[in-house]
């Protein structure tokens, strides 16, 4: 009998791991965003990611952000498996942004947090002297 409920415990645990996996990608990458002078500053958690595979694209309203990766390969029993293999989030900006077809903006990706800054429209710093 004990060996019937670790199995169906086991088909559980793993059944549990992929749909909360699956609400992860849905809900993740945490997003912050804010304006630093001049610019539209946001920042996303993501962890894991590799900056190859991470890809980014701006449109007049939205940033949006898409990445994957592979599962890691595990010799043992695996228990739990929440952390996101893909991720496709489409972020609403809040404000223009001034950015044309050929604006070559950059981003950073650093310890798994990636930052981009985009200029604000009709927004400039004045330099006193």
């Amino acid at each position: 009998m004990s060996l019937i409920l670790q199995k169906l415990s086991k088909e559980l645990m793993g059944e549990i791991g992929a749909r909360s996996r699956e609400m992860f990608e849905l809900m993740l990458p945490a997003v912050d965003m804010f304006e630093d002078g001049s610019n539209l500053v946001i920042v996303l958690d993501m962890p894991g990611f590799a900056k190859e595979d991470i890809k980014t694209r701006l449109t007049e309203h939205y940033m949006v952000v898409n990445a994957k990766r592979e599962p890691e390969e595990k010799d043992g029993m695996v228990y739990w498996e929440q952390r996101p293999l893909k991720v496709h989030k489409k972020i609403p900006l809040p404000v223009k942004v001034d950015v044309d077809e050929e604006s070559d903006l950059i981003g950073k990706y650093e310890n798994g947090v990636l930052t981009i800054k985009l200029p604000l429209k009709g927004v400039g710093k004045v330099r006193l002297e």
